[in-house]
């Protein structure tokens, strides 16, 4: 038998801390929890996009009482960059949530499903897509989608 040992490495800033750019990105995706429909969960999620042309794009999540058929904001914003700018990579995605009335201490991360889809986002433009999760009292940051899935499925894993 062998063992290994996968390591994720991501760095923990103040809000304050974080340049311009991504103190805009991340207030663009807590503005997007307002524009969330959680009538079930309560559990309100922004995302915002920073694209390689200067556009932001952002989103949230979308519930249905027919529970599969709802959206997680990662991929609602994902999904309508690459419908409005289909030749543009993204240069760094942001990330935060809120419920019973304040956003929360401590980042979220995506669910496996947005990981998987923001992860093709980055092997299809085959540039890193640093993420920024947001809490009240850090903000995680990784340098790429690939460290939230390390043992990842991507095209090559069929050849």
């Amino acid at each position: 038998m062998q063992k290994k040992t996968i390591e994720t490495h991501m760095a923990v800033y103040r809000f304050e801390e974080l340049d311009e750019d991504y103190r805009m990105l991340v207030e663009k995706a807590k503005e997007q929890v307002k524009n969330s429909y959680v009538p079930y969960s309560h559990f309100h999620v922004g995302a915002a996009l920073l694209l390689e042309n200067g556009e932001v794009v952002a989103g949230s999540n979308q519930e249905n009482a027919a529970y599969p058929s709802g959206l997680c904001a990662e991929r609602v914003t994902v999904f309508y960059a690459n419908a409005r700018y289909p030749d543009v990579p993204v240069k760094a995605i942001a990330i935060a949530a809120w419920t019973d009335g304040h956003f929360l201490a401590q980042p979220i991360t995506p669910c496996g499903a947005c990981r998987q889809v923001l992860l093709e986002t980055e092997t299809r433009f085959g540039k890193d897509i640093p993420v920024l999760l947001y809490g009240t009292e850090s903000v995680y940051v990784l340098e790429r989608v690939r460290d939230l899935l390390p043992l990842c499925f991507v095209k090559d894993s069929m050849q």
